[in-house]
């Protein structure tokens, strides 16, 4: 299915992006390509649907950002579309999901916040819940990060 070539891409691509002012040109030139093939490549990944998206991670932590909480809300099933496409548009929010709600737990939308520090954290919190009239939810603050990686597709 892939080429050599398509594995050593996709294993470069695995990897932190060199910060640079060229970072595709100094993936490709360590994989004996230039920067155009590298880039075509990349292209036809992604129109082919093999690849998405290229995204950074940001290490928060090392950021400035201390306060991480997971907060989880009780949505009406009906209005999940609406809230979750305004949740969405929020900096503070890098992970939004819906999720089925049982019985004994019966919270539907989850966020992931991100802040410098509890009170603002709870701060954002607090605006989100008047904004979208919820007051159903429950904040889980991470107290302790075990892993935090990238998918690895090739090894």
């Amino acid at each position: 299915m892939f080429k050599t070539l398509d594995k050593e891409i996709i294993l470069k691509l695995q990897e932190n992006i060199p910060l640079s002012l060229a970072p595709y040109k100094d993936m490709a030139d360590e994989l004996n390509l230039n920067e155009d093939e590298f880039i075509n490549r990349l292209q036809s990944y992604i129109k082919y649907g093999i690849l998405k998206r290229i995204g950074a991670i940001i290490y928060h932590r090392k950021a400035g950002f201390k306060a991480n909480a997971l907060v989880v809300w009780k949505i009406n099933t009906k209005d999940l579309d609406r809230i979750g496409e305004y949740l969405i548009s929020i900096p503070e929010i890098s992970h939004c999901y819906e999720r089925k709600a049982c019985s004994s737990w019966n919270y539907n939308l989850y966020t992931m916040i991100h802040e410098k520090d509890r009170d603002s954290c709870n701060n954002v919190i607090l605006k989100i819940s008047n904004a979208i009239s919820c007051t159903n939810y429950k904040i889980l603050y991470s107290t302790k990060e075990l892993k935090k990686t990238s998918m690895k597709y090739f090894t």
